[in-house]
């Protein structure tokens, strides 16, 4: 997978990926927020990090994703545009917009839960 960090960031932040989600995908850095987390997690989806993906998922849930299954959801779409809508401390609620498979029109709206272990954010559950 090649990327291009001398764009935006994927997150629609209007700071460079090199600067926003991409040092937090790389781990580089940890994400200090939910909503960090949830950025970088859309980015993450944008450039088909799987691996990513399922680090950021909170460890009891992981027995109900696989990277195999991210990576196809991830690989099926063109991530068009995130938009926050609500945060909290640890909900985020948001609307993805992305092409399908047929290039139909989708709206992801989710409100993730997150959830801080020793320093690090991850995804809990998300309500539709």
């Amino acid at each position: 997978m090649t990327v291009n960090t001398d764009l935006k960031c994927y997150c629609g932040s209007e700071n460079m990926f090199s600067d926003c989600c991409e040092p937090y995908i790389i781990g580089a850095k940890k994400a200090p927020t939910a909503e960090a987390l949830m950025r970088s997690r859309y980015s993450a989806y944008a450039i088909h990090a799987a691996d990513y993906l399922w680090a950021t998922t909170a460890p009891k849930e992981r027995k109900n994703y696989s990277k195999s299954a991210i990576m196809d959801w991830a690989k099926s779409n063109q991530w068009l545009k995130l938009e926050i809508l609500n945060t909290t401390l640890t909900v985020v609620e948001f609307k993805a917009y992305y092409l399908d498979n047929r290039l139909k029109a989708q709206i992801h709206h989710e409100k993730s839960t997150f959830h801080n272990e020793d320093g690090n954010w991850y995804y809990v559950d998300g309500e539709y």
